[in-house]
């Protein structure tokens, strides 16, 4: 295989930095740029681990910017792109929805026809990979599971800008044959996560004595997958996926907010040595959020079918270890927040 000269957009935040540490790490990999913005949830704290990488570039640039979008990748000349750069917080898009529609749908454009361009003599051994969400399905009730079939159906700003994303790269495949991946993945947990955040948030108001909150009556059902494992299903993708193709990939491990909150309140306790119960007891119902999505379950089959790719993490096991690195980093979630 060639050697791979990879493109991240929105490699600082958290999925985007545990990728590009183990894109560093594999030997088809020359040379890794990680372009971001470092918008609320992006941190160039997140990527010193491999600062010192002679693989390693960091650009700070806005792919809402095409002029200058366009003069950086076309400089890099990068042959592989991962597209993570998205504004992806439902609350945030709810109060102010904008900036998810000129990120996500505006930016996602500016990004497709710049690597078109850069591309355009020679499509071998290109790809560009699309991290998209499973909010684009929209809501499940209590039986069945999303697959690459399923009727796109968004109902937050957020998942709407992610669904015309989606639409436009699947539309470029189709009329430029520009090769390209769709996925999407159901809500990641594990280290360098944005406190605001389900799993770090409640860790953080845990450690500070304050009180959780909880949408409605937390009956709200997530599949949750460890963010390597999706760092794997990617990396996999990249290299023996098909082009034109969607991909689910999920985790299998589906746990209502309120039971998800409490086996984190009960592992906080354990892990700070506290009474059994304490942390449960700063748990507060709130309103429920405008259309919320009662129920997220993803059938991952095709890529297990056709790659071989499974989740290898234990739920239980690595949300204990989830917490506990949070616990180690309370310095690094306290100083993520005071940057901004």
């Amino acid at each position: 295989m060639d050697q791979m000269r990879v493109l991240v957009t929105g490699g600082a935040g958290f999925i985007g930095c545990n990728l590009v540490r183990a894109l560093v790490k594999q030997p088809e990999v020359s040379f890794v740029a990680v372009l971001d913005a470092l918008t609320y949830a992006g941190s160039a704290m997140n990527l010193e681990t491999v600062e010192s990488s002679s693989k390693f570039q960091f650009i700070k640039g806005d792919i809402r910017d095409l002029e200058g979008l366009r003069r950086m990748v076309l400089k890099l000349d990068c042959d592989r792109v991962f597209h993570l750069a998205a504004e992806s917080h439902v609350d945030r898009s709810i109060t102010g929805p904008s900036e998810f529609i000129e990120t996500n749908v505006l930016g996602t454009f500016n990004l497709l026809e710049v690597c078109r361009e850069l591309w355009s003599v020679n499509l071998r051994g290109k790809r560009f990979i699309h991290v998209s969400t499973d909010e684009v399905y929209g809501s499940l009730g209590p039986e069945g599971s999303f697959t690459e079939e399923t009727p796109y159906a968004p109902r937050s700003p957020y998942s709407a800008s992610k669904a015309g994303s989606d639409h436009l790269v699947r539309a470029y495949f189709h009329t430029y044959q520009f090769p390209a991946i769709v996925t999407h993945c159901s809500n990641n947990y594990g280290p360098y996560q944005y406190p605001e955040k389900l799993i770090p948030k409640t860790i953080s108001r845990a450690l500070k004595g304050e009180r959780i909150p909880v949408y409605g009556d937390g009956k709200n059902v997530r599949d949750w997958i460890h963010v390597q494992d999706h760092v794997d299903a990617l990396w996999q993708l990249m290299v023996s996926g098909n082009d034109g193709e969607v991909y689910d990939i999920g985790g299998g491990n589906e746990i209502t907010n309120i039971d998800l909150v409490n086996s984190i309140c009960d592992e906080f306790d354990r892990v700070k040595g506290y009474q059994a119960g304490v942390s449960r007891k700063l748990i507060t119902f709130v309103e429920d959020r405008p259309g919320h999505d009662f129920r997220y379950s993803i059938n991952f089959g095709k890529i297990t079918n056709l790659l071989g790719w499974r989740p290898q993490q234990e739920f239980p096991a690595s949300l204990s270890e989830t917490v506990q690195w949070y616990v180690d980093h309370e310095n690094w979630m306290r100083e993520v927040i005071t940057e901004k």
